[in-house]
């Protein structure tokens, strides 16, 4: 298996997402900041030492056909979106995904505001989101978040790609939602209620009994023995001037089928469950879906498409169509 980008590395305390549109005509400036990413990510990081920069990129499937010829990543696709009886997941634009993290913000910023300069002209950031480590890896609702992530061989099998695309063996499949938390209604419920919608213990973060788990649980519906593993990178975001708090929804898969099979049960339900009790108190805004190639893509990129070849319209006479007739419904060449 090729190196992958640093998809499985352990979280830092500072992340910075940025979404991107290309716009049109910009493929080539895109093409371009591809295959500098790594120089530029290590200029960057070498005048921080110790901030451990790095810059996961990941690309979606429109702007795949857009940028390169030749074969694409079997499973990749646009993000689904999901509608239930009670809640939606909406599809919105994303042609470029910047999963840039580090031990301190600075260096994401930086990073980021060079990305900028480069795209600018050639790319629309559609999307900004500062994420922070909060308290012990916790949300803003108060949990740990993560917990059941795979760890050593598990996440490598979980996150990557392997033997069955081997074209793409090392890379990953990235699925981002933005979730606002309706902190008000939250906070309503007692610990004990609270406990009962994600299905863990909120102090110690222990998964409660069988018994006193109930079946439209946060953990139930998204019990990765039934949808299968991934590995999560979850961060807290928010705006205390705008009251907006919400936790960027980041998981990478070797197939995403796993990841869209438990946005199904969340979303649309299952036997066990309408859907998942979390979206009473957590709105999904953004949903977009990328594949991160593995390291070595950005080093020799594969071609660009061949130009659209343009077809000449056929000379006219002037009579209104090239064969001389007026060309309206039945009068044509009688």
């Amino acid at each position: 298996m090729r190196e992958p980008q640093p998809i499985i590395d352990p979280l830092t305390p500072a992340a910075l997402f940025l979404v991107v549109t290309i716009d049109e005509g910009g493929e080539a400036v895109a093409r371009d900041l591809l295959a500098d990413l790594p120089g530029l990510r290590r200029s960057v990081g070498f005048r921080l030492p110790g901030s451990g920069l790095a810059c996961i990129t990941s690309i979606g499937s429109a702007a795949w056909d857009r940028l390169f010829a030749g074969p694409k990543p079997a499973q990749l696709h646009e993000f689904p979106g999901y509608v239930g009886e009670q809640h939606q997941a909406p599809v919105t634009p994303g042609d470029l995904l910047f999963h840039i993290r580090a031990e301190v913000q600075d260096a994401c910023f930086e990073l980021a505001m060079k990305l900028a300069e480069r795209l600018a002209g050639a790319g629309t950031i559609v999307d900004q989101t500062v994420g922070f480590r909060y308290f012990e890896q916790r949300d803003l609702l108060g949990f740990v978040d993560g917990t059941e992530n795979p760890e050593g061989q598990l996440a490598v099998t979980a996150a990557l790609v392997g033997d069955e695309d081997p074209e793409f063996a090392g890379g990953s499949y990235v699925m981002v939602q933005k979730y606002l938390h309706d902190m008000a209604s939250w906070k309503a419920l007692s610990t004990t209620e609270q406990e009962r919608v994600i299905g863990r213990t909120k102090l110690d973060d222990f998964e409660l009994s069988e018994d006193d788990q109930p079946a439209d649980s946060h953990v139930a519906v998204n019990d990765q023995d039934v949808s299968g593993n991934i590995v999560r990178a979850n961060m807290p975001f928010g705006s205390v001037r705008d009251g907006e708090y919400g936790t960027y929804y980041i998981a990478y898969a070797d197939d995403p089928a796993v990841p869209e099979a438990m946005l199904t049960r969340m979303f649309l339900g299952s036997d066990e469950a309408a859907y998942d009790r979390i979206l009473d108190f957590s709105t999904a805004i953004t949903g977009t879906s990328f594949f991160a190639p593995h390291a070595a893509f950005f080093d020799n990129l594969p071609d660009a498409p061949a130009p659209a070849v343009a077809v000449a319209a056929p000379e006219s006479n002037g009579a209104g169509s090239p064969d001389g007739s007026l060309g309206i419904g039945t009068l044509r060449n009688r």
